[in-house]
């Protein structure tokens, strides 16, 4: 990952143009330095004489703080490893909707489906179906009609003239 965007390479970087500026460089050659607007390091700079080595500090992250643990969202992910069945469904299909409801179930915490699809994918993780093929199939009869039934249906596309005005 680039280092510049982890609060603590952003921090580094404020430091660092501070530090350059105090050396010497003029804000202009410390923003053009660093890949950014010359404004940016005059706010840096400013914060610096206002307050300090505070004013250069990384912030807290904002927005919520996420509902499941990092040791909870590695169990749910293990979840999915197994089958449906052994939590309780009655088919080895996972979808968004039994993944939310288990989660209500063993750690109390609500998610809506749409939510958790997202993700879900997020972790390159999407809805699987079983792979199952139903106990009528008759394979003879799926050769025959792919080598038969097929190509007819193939062959007659699309008519060439419009069908309507």
């Amino acid at each position: 990952m680039d280092d510049t965007r982890t609060q603590a390479g952003k921090e580094a970087r404020r430091r660092l143009a501070v530090q350059k500026v105090h050396e010497g460089w003029k804000q202009a050659d410390v923003a053009s330095f660093l890949g950014v607007h010359p404004v940016t390091v005059n706010k840096w700079v400013r914060a610096y004489r206002a307050t300090g080595d505070d004013g250069l500090a990384r912030t807290p992250h904002p927005g919520r703080t996420p509902f499941l643990t990092p040791a909870q969202e590695q169990q749910v992910l293990g979840w999915l490893a197994q089958k449906p069945t052994s939590h309780g469904f009655s088919t080895d299909l996972w979808t968004a909707r039994r993944v939310a409801d288990l989660i209500r179930r063993k750690f109390g915490i609500e998610f809506h489906p749409n939510y958790l699809r997202e993700w879900l994918s997020k972790r390159n993780l999407s809805p699987q179906k079983p792979k199952t093929r139903a106990r009528e199939r008759d394979l003879r009869e799926v050769g025959r009609w792919l080598a038969e039934d097929w190509p007819a249906i193939q062959k007659r596309g699309s008519p060439s003239t419009p069908t309507s005005s």
